[in-house]
């Protein structure tokens, strides 16, 4: 799954009855049931009596946890959150009919179940529908069994009166009826309007992480895989796709279809996927013979070029990349016009957000086209990564998110490198640091439980974090290497569910023979031309290379190291500890990583390695040098101080010769000298000092890092009343840019970094009021608002004509208007960023409002627009306000834990750096419930950050107001 990319992450930057649900399936057979089962079944399902509604009341507190109690008053016999392994799943046959018309639906399931020991009862999952009894079909013929719900677990048990024995197969049958779901998960309603105004109602799945459980009763764990056979009845105005293609149509009585798809391969009930809809579809075909389709709404299928292409070139891709044959017969990708995350890995069948998936070649930007492609890269990694091969449980999510994300830059590097994806990869781990350096961090690989917690384990650390340490461990172990070993991996572990140990194994001495012979034609290759386990040897020698002690250090515990490098002559003095940002140094101790450290020095380009196992070591220079570059282009996932003279010495090289140094260690080094002050460790005018080198800077990492950490300076003092200072620091920022962004063109030219550069500049600029930016934004608003939005404006930078324009209640409107009618999502996206970014109050008010809402903005972006809202120094309190008032509407419908919700509450409240605004964000979170998200790691997070924000502007404003007095003293007499 990729999680929603909220794009604007720049710093200025009533229920329906359940009983109608049960009406449903009480009303009369569904007309599917005679097709798919015996007449004697029907009769022992039909007039079986129904289950308690798992609608009822939960335990009372006085009720002893560890005797949970079923709905009906009976014990349950299972007082665990993870099912039995007693039993598991061969094979579901599924039949489904939802009704868009009355938005519930009814189904049947039978299950074919392998017995593993002795049992009389079967602990399965099954959240909020109703369900009939159930029948167990066994070659004695077919008896009832007793129906129990444990709503609090979302687990049903199925009693039998007799054993059922160990080593026997048998099948359940079980009839259900729910509602679609008001929220984003499980099987869901979904809907859209025509231009003509028009509401078209579909039905979609969202079943990651634990949410198949609320379409159909399952064993809904990544472990439990199994074959589905899939049956959905729609009316013959919609179609229904599923993981597989269609095998066959069936009318119904009554003028309605039945479509048949084939069985899937073995897979985990996550993966499972289905949408009746009203879209059109287009598609090609793979050069390795997979039909590719792209799904969208009719008004929007011209919009499914791009993605198509992308999607057939990337399968291939990773086709040859894993050298192992896409499995199925068909991928299909469809653009979802309600979705809570960015897109989701269906096997067969993957889903979008309509920004994730359309392009419009003559109205999408640079950046559009970054993210469509890395996000389809990402779902169809995850094909491999994930489906084929499933992590054993979500404590190791990262298995599949981490190397997702990572093969997103892997695979664009080759198939679009006209994109210049490597430019954009340091991001993720600098994202990825900003939340591991929290004492409310966790590891990579972390004990989850219930589903709160599996949804908090949807992060940057899962995802961001993993990606980089596959980054740090495919430069440690060479490229060549690294493929070899995961390619084995793949192999090894197909239709299988894995540990990160099974990872290391497989990475560890990959040229022995029995492998080779196992692993496939690249790998026979690689491992006849060489031993390639001698890939490693250039970091050290002796000790055989074990994989797993090394990468262990950076999956079990939480946090990443700070290596302290002294230069003394040819000496280099290592040291090493936890970096983290916290007045409590106890929280520091005990951590100890093995450290790929990679280095060079002015002396010699060349890149010299060095394995940091120890919390001290020392290194020998050949000769002394001027300056030493540690962490060669952020390859590792760790920060580096240079102490004693060591930032003097890198300060100096920076002013007089910055190309000296690659764009990436450029952007590290900011990165690093600013997040260094924070801990003490740099001053904070050292820091200050080193940016000034970035009035002569082009290159697009090293210029938004330098944005990054200056940015946020004044955002804190926004909150602070401080507007002699903040005015201040907005002026020192724009001068130090000033070169560059008045060397950019209002036009499309240029590479993509290139490209996305210039729409960052521009943007700045104007909303700091450059003047020249601002005369000629407002000039370009004017004439597209005048041409009733006819005039093509050059794409990128649209952005900043829009947020000037919604500057006064006319622009505003205006923009309103059409983003009502828009068809063309990205530039819909602009729009909505740029109105959530107006000075004019009442009209962001409304534009929450509107959100919440959904009919017109959709209710998808509500967090994105309040987010965006608490940028704007108009709208922060505002934004808080709001999402304080309507928290409880929100966790229902995004789900507690999920990473939208952490989205929120982290960026509403990250720039605050007042005790007033942490006593009122503590006063609120701190009266929530456990039911109502009081646990959520996101919260400890959000007082974490103010806490850092308070240290920090106590620490730092003095020290900031007198370098820029220094400096503007300087400046002045210089001028003279």
């Amino acid at each position: 799954m990729q999680l929603l990319p909220f794009l604007f992450r720049f710093h200025f930057c009533t229920c329906r009855s359940k009983r109608r649900a049960k009406d449903v399936l009480v009303r009369g057979p569904p007309v599917f049931l005679d097709a798919m089962f015996p007449a004697p079944f029907l009769l022992l399902l039909l007039f079986s009596p129904f289950s308690p509604s798992s609608g009822a009341q939960l335990p009372t507190q006085n009720q002893a946890q560890d005797v949970p109690i079923a709905t009906n008053g009976q014990p349950f016999p299972w007082n665990h959150m993870r099912l039995p392994k007693t039993i598991s799943p061969l094979h579901y046959d599924l039949s489904i009919h939802p009704n868009l018309t009355t938005l519930d639906f009814t189904g049947l399931v039978r299950i074919q179940l392998e017995v593993h020991e002795d049992t009389s009862t079967i602990v399965l999952h099954a959240k909020q529908m109703q369900i009939s009894n159930a029948l167990l079909l066994a070659p004695e013929g077919a008896r009832s069994l007793q129906v129990l719900e444990y709503p609090r677990s979302h687990q049903l048990a199925l009693l039998s009166d007799s054993v059922l024995t160990r080593g026997r197969r048998y099948e359940v049958l079980l009839g259900f009826a729910a509602n679609l779901s008001d929220s984003y998960h499980g099987f869901y309603k979904s809907s859209y309007r025509t231009s003509s105004g028009e509401v078209r109602v579909m039905a979609s799945t969202q079943f990651e992480a634990t949410f198949a459980r609320g379409a159909f009763p399952c064993f809904d764990e990544p472990a439990f895989k199994a074959n589905f056979t899939i049956q959905i009845i729609r009316e013959p105005r919609h179609i229904a796709i599923s993981n597989m293609p269609k095998v066959k149509t069936v009318e119904l009585p009554g003028g309605l279809l039945e479509d048949h798809f084939d069985t899937t391969v073995k897979m985990s009930t996550y993966l499972v996927a289905y949408i009746v809809s009203d879209f059109l579809s287009v598609s090609k075909t793979t050069q390795h013979g997979v039909k590719i389709s792209i799904y969208a709404v009719p008004e929007k299928i011209d919009q499914t070029a791009f993605a198509l292409d992308a999607a057939v070139k990337l399968l291939d891709f990773y086709d040859d990349y894993f050298d192992i044959p896409y499995p199925l017969p068909k991928q299909d990708l469809a653009a979802i016009p309600d979705f809570q995350s960015g897109a989701m890995e269906n096997w067969g069948l993957t889903t979008y957000r309509e920004t994730g998936l359309l392009f419009d070649p003559d109205r999408s930007s640079a950046s559009d086209k970054l993210g469509i492609t890395k996000v389809i890269a990402h779902e169809l990694a995850h094909q491999w990564f994930g489906n084929l091969v499933t992590m054993e449980w979500w404590n190791d999510l990262w298995l599949n998110e981490g190397f997702a994300k990572f093969m997103e830059f892997v695979s664009l590097d080759v198939t679009y490198p006209e994109l210049q994806v490597d430019d954009f990869f340091l991001g993720k781990c600098f994202e990825a640091m900003e939340v591991d350096s929290l004492s409310s961090s966790h590891p990579v690989s972390t004990p989850v439980e219930n589903p709160t917690q599996i949804q908090e384990m949807f992060d940057d650390v899962s995802y961001d974090k993993g990606a980089c340490i596959l980054n740090m461990l495919r430069d440690f172990l060479t490229p060549e290497v690294f493929e070899i070993g995961i390619i084995r991996y793949l192999k090894r572990y197909s239709y299988q569910n894995t540990v990160n140990s099974h990872l290391w194994e497989s990475l560890t001495d990959i040229c022995k023979t029995d492998d080779v012979t196992e692993g496939g034609r690249k790998h026979k290759e690689h491992c006849s031309k060489q031993n390639l386990q001698s890939g490693a040897s250039k970091w050290f020698s002796g000790d055989e290379l074990d994989v797993r002690a090394i990468m262990d250090t950076w999956t079990l515990q939480e946090g990443f190291p700070l290596v302290t490098v002294e230069v003394r002559g040819r000496e280099v003095r290592l040291s090493q500890e936890r970096y983290l940002k916290t007045d409590d140094p106890s929280l520091t101790e005990g951590f100890l990583w093995e450290i790929p450290l990679t280095y060079m020095t002015s002396e010699s380009s060349t890149i010299h390695r060095f394995l940091l196992k120890s919390k001290t070591d020392v290194l020998f220079l050949p000769k002394e040098v001027d300056w030493v570059k540690f962490n060669v282009d952020m390859s590792g996932y760790y920060m580096v101080h240079y102490a004693g003279e060591g930032w003097n010495s890198i300060i100096k090289l920076l002013q007089h010769n910055h190309t000296a140094l690659s764009g990436n260690d450029r952007a590290s080094l900011i990165h690093n000298v600013f997040q260094l002050v924070s801990v003490g460790k740099v001053r904070l005018d050292t820091a200050l000092d080193l940016s000034l080198y970035l009035s002569k800077e082009t290159e697009i990492m090293a210029v938004t890092q330098g944005f990054g950490e200056l940015v946020p300076l004044y955002k804190l003092m926004e909150k602070r009343d401080m507007a002699a200072l903040e005015n201040q620091m907005k002026g020192y920022i724009v001068d130090l840019f000033r070169g560059l962004i008045d060397r950019q063109e209002w036009t499309d030219s240029g590479s993509v970094s290139e490209r996305v550069l210039r729409s960052y500049l521009l943007l700045f600029s104007c909303v700091r009021n450059y003047t020249p930016c601002l005369t000629k934004a407002t000039q370009l608003f004017d004439q597209w608002k005048d041409s009733d939005g006819t005039m093509s404006l050059p794409v990128d930078i649209t952005m900043a004509v829009f947020i000037i324009g919604a500057r006064s209640p006319e622009g505003w409107d205006f923009l309103f208007e059409k983003y009502r009618t828009w068809l063309q999502m990205s530039v819909k996206s602009r729009m909505k960023t740029a109105m959530a970014f107006s000075p004019l109050k009442d009209k962001i008010q409304w534009m929450m409002e509107q959100s919440l809402h959904g009919e017109v903005m959709k209710t998808q972006d509500l967090p994105d627009v309040i987010v965006s809202i608490s940028k704007n120094p108009h709208g922060y309190k505002l934004a808080w306000d709001y999402m304080r008032a309507n928290w409880h509407i929100m966790i229902k419908k995004f789900d507690l834990g999920s990473s939208t919700i952490s989205f929120l509450v982290t960026g509403v409240t990250n720039q605050y750096s007042t005790r007033e605004m942490l006593d009122e964000v503590r006063s609120f979170f701190g009266s929530l419930t456990e039911e109502t998200g009081s646990e959520m790691r996101c919260i400890r997070q959000a007082y974490e950050t103010i806490e850092d924000n308070i240290r920090w502007t106590d620490a730092n404003f003095p020290l900031l107001q007198a370098w820029l007095d220094k400096r503007s003293r300087k400046t002045v007499h210089e001028d003279l």
